[in-house]
């Protein structure tokens, strides 16, 4: 795609204000005779510097870096909570063993002690 120019005006963009007045153009409306006098600015050429097709691939480019730092956080998150939840499982089979031992030392010294109380029992019975 071309940029397209506009028509070149030729004309005293400057002039020098000591210079000779034009009498054929009058004076300023504003009174201010004494100013440089410009032309209207006229946009010579359009700023389009990229064209819509490099704008376009430049616009997948940045998307699929984006899309790849997305999948690589997601990844970094998940293996993060894959760790905390290793830990979590960990802690938790630990308290259950803790508890489980408790529990068998207190049945298992019930256990004693009834066997205990049976052994007296028995032996109250022979020495009658």
């Amino acid at each position: 795609m071309q940029p397209i120019h506009t028509k070149k005006v030729e004309s005293t963009i400057y002039t020098d204000p000591a210079a000779a007045k034009d009498l054929g153009e009058g004076s300023r409306v504003n009174g201010k005779d004494w100013k440089i006098k410009k032309d209207a600015f006229r946009i010579k050429r359009l700023g389009v510097k990229n064209t819509w097709a490099k704008k376009e691939e430049q616009r997948i480019k940045e998307q699929a870096t984006k899309d790849k730092l997305r999948e690589m956080k997601e990844e970094k998150e998940s293996e993060r909570k894959s760790r905390i939840e290793a830990i979590k499982k960990k802690k938790e089979a630990q308290t259950e063993k803790e508890r489980y031992e408790r529990i068998a030392a207190k049945m298992h010294a019930k256990k004693v002690e009834r066997l205990r109380k049976k052994e007296k029992r028995n032996k109250l019975l022979k020495e009658r």
